[in-house]
């Protein structure tokens, strides 16, 4: 049996998560997602990205749930910030053709998430 503090911290954990994928869904998901389903090239991209986040997580022993796809995320918006990116606060001006590879990368977390029923 778990100490009730773990339990408590695990909540959190997965409140938090679900308060990173919603906002990152605002950001590019679903624009991005309904853009990918139009255009062929665009979810083959957006495949490939989810590709490599589901094989970084696998090699970290992680499987693909709520608390993982936000960590990813977070890792990735980190790094991007530490190098001056910033990412769109929304996609509606965005040219899904011309999304750059930070953009895909959290797309494709969108993806799986969905595809996973996380949200």
């Amino acid at each position: 049996m778990r100490p009730y503090g773990f339990l408590m911290t695990h909540s959190a954990r997965v409140l938090t998560a679900h308060a990173v994928l919603d906002q990152l869904m605002a950001q590019v998901g679903v624009d991005g997602l309904v853009a990918a389903l139009r255009n062929p090239g665009l979810l083959a991209a957006v495949d490939q990205h989810a590709a490599t986040v589901r094989e970084s997580l696998r090699a970290a022993d992680r499987e693909i749930s709520i608390v993982s796809l936000a960590s990813y995320a977070r890792s990735v918006l980190a790094a991007q910030t530490r190098c001056g990116y910033t990412l769109p606060e929304n996609s509606a001006g965005l040219d899904w053709a011309r999304a750059d590879a930070t953009v895909l990368r959290l797309l494709a977390v969108c993806l799986l998430a969905e595809e996973h029923g996380l949200l």
